[in-house]
């Protein structure tokens, strides 16, 4: 039996790219875990509703007309907008970073319950956080929990290398953490303390929220970053230009 010419979706919107004069392709999250590019037409005349409502990190109800190439929006409702109405720059730019790792981490035709509810925790938290260090931190738990959860969790417990409990060296070429000496041996292995290692453990063991209320100083948040970004890159083979923006600010 062929599949039904329209089907309804929930999904996150993860970017927009402009089409011809007026119109929009967008690319989404659906709550299955699928990867979905379909093409809003009209979306840029003025006075549309429909860019409006698929604004990037916001989570919408879409009825979609199936395609040849791409799938077509036929109507959009909002469902939440997890940054809120007016969004700071911060928030935006860490938004921006999220849904920039969740489009790497998601594929069309390859369904993934896990994906769609982390990512959609994960903004909900960035809208109630709103601004500081805690930004960094639910970035940096997003990439490293969505990267274990595809295949590339760090080892954190010892040294990659030889086994050894005395870590001082984080490196994502290894695989996680190394000892000094190993460390030698493995170009650009970074120098990490005993609470940046308990830190990098957290951001993937505990929840969002949890992550959320617990303090942090801003210098510490960033190396958590910029570890994950270096995580990210590593694995994923791609350059993360939200990312490496956020980390520039």
């Amino acid at each position: 039996m062929a599949a039904p010419r329209t089907y309804r979706s929930r999904c996150i919107v993860l970017g927009k790219t402009k089409l011809k004069e007026t119109d929009l392709i967008v690319t989404l999250l659906a709550e299955d875990g699928r990867q979905v590019r379909a093409v809003a037409k009209g979306a840029r005349k003025p006075g549309s509703r429909l860019a409006a409502r698929c604004e990037v990190c916001s989570t919408v109800d879409l009825l979609l007309a199936r395609g040849r190439a791409l799938d077509v929006v036929s109507q959009a409702e909002l469902i939440a907008a997890p940054l809120g109405a007016a969004p700071s720059f911060e928030l935006l730019s860490a938004g921006a970073a999220i849904v920039e790792a969740a489009s790497l981490g998601c594929f069309e035709d390859a369904s993934d319950p896990f994906v769609y509810p982390l990512t959609e925790r994960a903004l909900a938290v960035l809208g109630k956080v709103g601004e500081g260090a805690a930004l960094d931190l639910i970035v940096a738990a997003y990439i490293m929990k969505l990267l274990s959860h595809i295949g590339y969790r760090p080892d954190l417990t010892s040294c990659v290398a030889c086994g050894d409990e005395a870590v001082t060296y984080f490196s994502a070429a290894a695989g996680g953490l190394l000892c000094a000496s190993c460390a030698a041996s493995v170009a650009g292995a970074e120098e990490i303390d005993a609470n940046e290692a308990r830190w990098l453990a957290a951001l993937i063991g505990l929840r969002f929220d949890e992550l959320a209320a617990t303090a942090i100083d801003a210098r510490t948040a960033t190396l958590l970053l910029a570890h994950a970004h270096v995580w990210a890159a590593t694995h994923l083979d791609a350059r993360l230009r939200a990312l490496e923006f956020l980390l520039g600010h």
